[in-house]
C-alpha cells in the first residue's frame, strides 16, 4: 500500500510539474513515505538481524520484542509526516516530528546496536536508523524555527537514512544471495565510511561554515563513491552464479 501511494506521489509531481504548478507538496509526499518505509522495514530488518548476530556470539541480551511503545513510535512517525508533508512549518508538525524522532531513537537504543561493533553489516543498519530518527528530529526543528535548515534536514534523511540503509540491506542481500558469509570485509567498511562522510558533509558542512564549493562537491564525490565501490566489488558477485549453485 504504501508504494502504491508513493507511485501516486510520483505521478501528482509530474501533473503538477507539466502544468507548471509548484511541486514542494508531492516531493514532502513521496518524502514523507520513505520515512514511513524505513520505520516499518527498519523496525523489522534491523532488531531480527541484530538478534541472529547476538545469538551467535551467545549474547544473552537481545532486541527487545515489538510492543506497544514500538506501535506508539510508527504510530507518532505517520501523524508526523502527513502533517509535516501537508504543513511543514507548522508548529504542529514540528513538535510531532520531534516527538517521533526522540521515540525512534529510544527504540533504536532498545536493539542494543553497540553489541554488534564486531560485525559492521549488522552495526550499519543501526546507524542507518539512527539517521531516521536524527533526520525526523532535525525537520521538527527546522519547522519550529531552530537548527539547521530545512533543505539540511531534508537531507540527513535523504543522503544519511536512505543512503546508509540502502548500502546496508544491498551488501547484506548481496553477500547472502550469492553464497557469501555474511560478513563485511575492508571494502564493504570503505563503502559504509564514504557514504556517511558525504552524508556529514551535506547535512552538516554548511552550517558548520565549511566553504560551500568545497564542502557540497566533496560530499557528492564520497556519497556517489560508496555506491561506485559497491558497483565494482559486488557487481561481479552479482553477475556471476552464486557460489551455493
Amino acid at each position: 500500500m504504501v508504494i502504491s501511494l508513493y507511485a501516486c506521489a510520483n505521478i501528482f509531481f509530474h501533473l503538477r510539474a507539466v502544468s507548471g504548478e509548484d511541486i514542494d507538496l508531492p516531493a514532502r509526499m513521496a518524502l514523507a513515505l520513505i520515512m514511513v518505509l524505513l520505520t516499518l522495514l527498519g523496525g523489522r530488518l534491523v532488531p531480527n538481524f541484530t538478534g541472529e548476530f547476538l545469538a551467535g556470539q551467545r549474547e544473552p541480551r537481545q532486541p527487545a520484542s515489538f510492543s506497544p511503545f514500538d506501535a506508539t513510535a510508527i504510530i507518532l512517525v505517520v501523524l508526523a509526516v502527513v502533517t509535516w508533508a501537508a504543513q511543514p512549518q507548522s508548529m504542529a508538525a514540528g513538535w510531532l516530528l520531534l516527538g517521533a524522532g526522540f521515540a525512534n531513537g529510544g527504540r533504536l537504543l532498545r536493539w542494543y546496536g553497540w553489541l554488534t561493533w564486531r560485525e559492521p553489516l549488522v552495526l550499519v543498519l543501526h546507524w542507518g536508523y539512527g539517521w531516521l530518527a536524527l533526520a525526523l528530529i532535525l525537520l521538527g526543528g527546522a519547522s519550529l524555527g531552530f537548527g539547521l535548515t530545512k533543505e539540511d534536514a531534508v537531507h540527513a534523511l535523504t543522503t544519511g537514512a536512505i543512503g546508509v540503509m540502502t548500502l546496508g540491506v544491498m551488501t547484506r542481500a548481496s553477500l547472502g544471495h550469492t553464497g557469501r558469509s555474511r560478513h563485511a570485509g575492508p571494502a564493504t567498511v570503505w563503502i559504509y565510511i564514504l557514504v556517511t562522510i558525504g552524508a556529514i558533509l551535506r547535512v552538516f558542512g554548511p552550517s558548520a561554515g565549511l566553504p560551500t564549493n568545497l564542502a557540497l562537491p566533496a560530499a557528492a564525490v564520497s556519497w556517489s563513491g560508496a555506491y561506485l565501490l559497491f558497483a565494482a566489488v559486488y557487481g561481479p558477485f552479482l553477475l556471476r552464479p552464486s557460489l551455493e549453485e
